[in-house]
């Protein structure tokens, strides 16, 4: 009997000790052999002894609830230690995470469920080897009892049964991956210091998993997830699973880098995916592991044009010196030094380097336990390493603050010569309604004419530059209205914006410099390109407006005084235009005030925080970030991300350039209603401007301290105040006659 009940501790039953289950099974009760394992113990002594007292049979019907539980303990982990579901030789190449991971069988597979079954083999190993040395026990005592094997398996009372639920809850609710490891984790908080230590062991082997995936990931760039248990996954395997098609997606990454593989990764390869998040692992430190991972792989992947180029650069020779072994540059046919373009790589991420990462994971594999402290220490500093050899890559080698430069030069108009030029080529063209054909074309002979007076040839940026034309000839919103996305910004301009306005530039940037530069980013500096030009083209027509009525004005008095000619006539005609000149000259004032204060207080201040940031950084990720906030302080402090004020700073240009054109017409003759109607509008949204930077609703605002300086440059003397409130008003309201027509 003793014998009978040992076999059964290792999940034999027999005559004396049978499983319920089998007995319903041989009555006819068949089970599916995929059902899920029982929840209570079914080992039971058979109904038929007699011979045995009450006592004795709770006895050894609760000692073979330890044979059920080993049973049911290794089919878990014989089945789930099957390795004929790895072999995936006929998987499709574009075949999805969730249908790799059914296997043949159909059902989800899992690397981490093969290591926690991994675990479980070494505690059934103990538990087995206990067994044994209780029958060598049995078998050495001249009168076996019971009590030895109660005594010598006493401890895996506390073990067997919570591994068993523990079992019982993966398989019911097919937990995978990270879900596994918060299960673990959360398992391993209990008071019993046996149980707790083998839920860690469990733990353990999980993690090791996890970090044989991360060192995948953090030092060679590969992701190695075929049953898609990571937090780390490829962006496409979430399309595909929201209904994406492959074709979608492959148009989509097309889209974005035709040549370019990694930088196909770096902005839309690779998502964190919070559903095998480990709770233990804090979403920053996910975040650190995405971009480390997505970092060494634009390392170890550069462009094919940027290989050449670098490789090139260094194996250049200076002249005088290009001595090879066994010739002395006699022969006129003898070859350059080969480019060895393969090494480029090593060099962006030396193996040194590689090897750190590596060892910094592999200390963490080694601990016995998770120690969280650890291995965050551990992520920011492979973090670190990639973050530094990424700003080593885009700072140094590719240049960046050059290019910052070129977009401060030609976007933020710090060139401000070429741009004065363009304008006054383009001047009699944009005073045409643009034709939808060549619009474009038109514009690039003044641009060309522009370049070839004020640029240099040492300039290497603007090849880069290219002017473009989009569509026109509708009432579309202003370029700094479309920048404010929020709500105090919502409503559109209702004015319809002069063709020209949509003039924009485009920046052709090289790998690796779309990873600083993106879409975005160029996005965003192509809009204030958009309204510096409109408001230095609103400059310009003021200053041409002032200089043309000059010029007539000294031509009419040259003439009056060859020709001895009586001057009432130009004399009244001076008096008549004399109100208008006085609103010329605020116009002036607030379009002059305002791009000064956008140039020098906005972006020259901001340009040299910038740089001092670049100068004291050496992390991308950081750079980046300044980055951001420069544009974003650009955008703030220019106030094109407060509705109210940059539509009416937008209505106040686009009165001034009609009212330029219509002083134009006036000296032709033309009716003066709609100059004093300009006029009027003019005076009202200076009014409205004032009332606006005076808001007490701005006074909390961030933006307030660069309100109050633009104010201060306005209204340094009162002037301003005085103008807007009414009390200077050059216009006043319609009488029955107009101002313009009295002699």
């Amino acid at each position: 009997m003793l014998h009978e009940v040992l076999l059964a501790l290792l999940g034999y039953t027999g005559d004396l000790i049978i499983d319920e289950r089998d007995h319903r099974n041989s009555l006819g009760i068949a089970l599916s052999p995929d059902a899920p394992i029982a929840d209570e113990p079914t080992f039971k002594l058979a109904p038929d002894i007699s011979f045995l007292q009450p006592s004795e049979r709770d006895l050894i019907e609760r000692i073979v609830t330890l044979g059920f539980y080993y049973r049911e303990l290794d089919r878990f982990a014989t089945k789930s230690r099957n390795l004929s579901w790895i072999r995936s030789e006929n998987a499709s190449p574009l075949a999805t995470i969730s249908e790799l991971s059914k296997g043949k069988t159909g059902k989800k597979q899992s690397v981490y469920r093969r290591a926690i079954a991994n675990g479980i083999v070494e505690i059934l190993s103990v538990y087995r080897s206990a067994v044994l040395h209780i029958e060598q026990k049995l078998l050495s005592e001249t009168v076996p009892i019971l009590a030895t094997v109660t005594q010598g398996l006493n401890k895996f009372f506390v073990l067997l049964p919570p591994l068993y639920e523990l079992v019982l809850e993966i398989e019911r609710n097919d937990i995978r991956g990270g879900q596994l490891l918060n299960l673990l984790h959360k398992r391993c908080h209990c008071g019993v210091p046996e149980l707790q230590t083998c839920i860690q062991r469990l733990l353990w082997h999980g993690h090791q998993v996890m970090y044989n995936q991360l060192a995948s990931w953090m030092v060679y760039g590969t992701l190695q997830d075929q049953y898609g248990e990571f937090f780390i996954r490829r962006q496409e395997d979430r399309d595909v699973e929201h209904g994406s098609s492959h074709s979608d997606i492959s148009e989509k990454l097309a889209r974005l880098s035709t040549d370019d593989t990694s930088l196909t990764d770096w902005h839309l390869g690779f998502h964190i995916y919070l559903d095998m998040l480990p709770e233990h692992i804090h979403m920053r430190v996910a975040e650190s592991i995405l971009f480390a991972g997505k970092a060494i792989r634009v390392l170890r992947n550069p462009s094919h044009a940027f290989r050449f180029q670098d490789a090139a650069h260094h194996h250049q020779m200076p002249k005088g010196s290009q001595k090879f072994q066994g010739f002395t540059g006699r022969f006129p046919f003898q070859k350059e030094p080969l480019v060895d373009t393969e090494n480029i790589g090593e060099e962006l991420l030396p193996q040194s380097e590689a090897d750190k990462i590596e060892s910094m994971l592999l200390d963490l594999k080694e601990s016995s336990e998770f120690h969280k402290r650890s291995f965050e220490y551990a992520v920011d500093s492979i973090r670190a390493i990639a973050a530094s050899h990424l700003w080593q890559l885009v700072v140094v080698r590719a240049n960046l603050n050059g290019h910052l430069r070129a977009l401060k030069d030609y976007f933020l108009l710090a060139k401000g010569d070429f741009f004065q030029c363009f304008l006054e080529e383009s001047r009699q063209l944009m005073r045409l309604p643009p034709r939808q054909s060549t619009a474009e074309a038109d514009l690039m002979v003044p641009f060309q004419l522009a370049a070839i007076k004020t640029i240099g040839e040492e300039d290497k940026y603007f090849s880069r530059v290219c002017l473009r034309m989009p569509s026109f000839g509708m009432t579309v919103k202003s370029s700094q209205g479309d920048l404010a996305k929020d709500g105090n910004s919502g409503a559109t301009s209702d004015t319809a914006i002069d063709g020209w306005d949509g003039i924009a530039l485009e920046y052709t940037v090289d790998w690796p410099l779309q990873l600083f530069f993106t879409q975005e980013v160029l996005s965003k500096y192509s809009r204030v390109f958009q309204y510096l030009l409109r408001l230095k083209r609103t400059q310009m027509e003021l200053e041409k407006s002032w200089a043309s009525v000059m010029h007539q004005d000294h031509t009419d008095f040259a003439k009056r005084h060859n020709d001895r000619v009586n001057g009432s006539a130009p004399q009244q005609r001076r008096q008549r235009f004399r109100p208008m000149w006085r609103i010329r000259e605020h116009m002036a004032f607030l379009i002059r005030n305002l791009q000064f204060y956008i140039q020098v207080d906005v972006i020259e201040s901001q340009w040299n925080v910038l740089q001092a940031h670049i100068r004291d950084s050496h992390d991308f990720t950081e750079l980046v970030g300044f980055h951001q906030e420069y544009l974003l302080a650009l955008i703030s402090q220019s106030f094109l991300d407060i509705g109210s004020l940059s539509r009416i700073l937008d209505s106040i240009m686009k009165l001034c350039l009609q009212f330029c054109w219509s002083i134009e017409n006036q000296e032709r003759g033309a009716d003066t209603s709609e100059l004093e109607h300009i006029t009027e509008e003019f005076n009202k949204k200076s009014n409205s401007l004032y009332t606006i930077l005076r808001s007490s609703r701005l006074v909390g605002n961030q933006r307030a301290p660069f309100l109050r300086r633009f104010l201060a440059r306005l209204n340094f003397n009162s002037f301003f105040e005085a103008t807007a409130r009414g009390v200077l008003n050059v216009v006043r309201p319609r009488p029955a006659h107009s101002v313009l027509n009295q002699d």
